[in-house]
């Protein structure tokens, strides 16, 4: 009798009943790789749900030039607004647009490598890497329609005959160097850079297929917001409203 209790103890003691310490140690790794997936499928959503969110509603971007100071700076982070112009508004006097310049600031070229360009868009529509090198980020000097004239006898721009004071160019600079007068084909836009010295603008495309003008459905969307650095937080696209109020004339067309 007393054997057949000792052997019933240690029946009841046996790891192979699953308690002691290998039914701890194999529970725990069961659980540490269910954890590491959860983390993972929680990144891809998150990743998948700001890849969606840039593009189609609000979109960062790398300031790579100095052709905007000094309302941006180069390493600036601007939050574009990709929906200020879907609901039948169009691009206004003074705006800070983003668009893509292929065939107007740029020749159109043979596509690249698509996975190389596709994980560069990826990266640049989180504001992780530089903008592609067909987008721009200028201000809206003339919509369609508009007689813009440079310069008048004080050296400011004239908009439909009325001479606009820019607050935002970069401290020193001139409207601008070279002398034009254009008018805006409907459907298109004249944009330059703040600091006009050191941009590229509609100017130097005056002789070039297309005059330099920007077709309206090129604008990716309004640079409306200083998302980084911190310090810099605030409105962009409102600096300049005040100076083109008086502006009249021009469509959007």
């Amino acid at each position: 009798m007393d054997t057949e209790a000792e052997l019933t103890q240690r029946g009841h003691s046996s790891p192979e009943q699953g308690e002691g310490r290998p039914r701890s140690a194999f529970s725990g790794e069961r659980r540490l790789p269910r954890s590491w997936r959860r983390a993972g499928l929680l990144g891809v959503a998150c990743t998948v749900f700001l890849l969606l969110f840039a593009n189609f509603v609000v979109q960062p971007f790398l300031i790579p030039s100095r052709s905007m100071e000094p309302t941006l700076k180069v390493g600036d982070r601007v939050l574009v607004n990709k929906l200020a112009y879907r609901f039948g508004d169009g691009p206004r006097r003074g705006d800070v647009v983003v668009f893509d310049g292929t065939g107007s600031f740029v020749r159109e070229r043979a596509a690249g490598n698509p996975v190389g360009e596709a994980l560069h868009g990826a990266f640049s529509a989180l504001g992780l890497a530089e903008p592609s090198d067909t987008d721009f980020v200028k201000r809206v000097v003339g919509v369609g329609g508009d007689d813009v004239v440079c310069c008048d006898a004080g050296g400011r721009i004239k908009v439909n005959g009325v001479a606009v004071d820019e607050p935002y160019l970069y401290p020193g600079d001139a409207p601008s160097a070279v002398p034009f007068r254009i008018v805006v084909p409907l459907g298109t836009l004249w944009v330059m850079g703040d600091h006009r010295s050191q941009s590229r603008d509609s100017r130097d495309h005056l002789g070039e297929p297309g005059g330099g003008m920007v077709p309206v459905d090129k604008v990716i969307g309004r640079a409306d917001w200083l998302g980084w650095p911190v310090t810099r937080w605030g409105s962009v696209s409102g600096s300049g409203a005040q100076a083109w109020s008086r502006v009249g004339g021009g469509s959007h067309g």
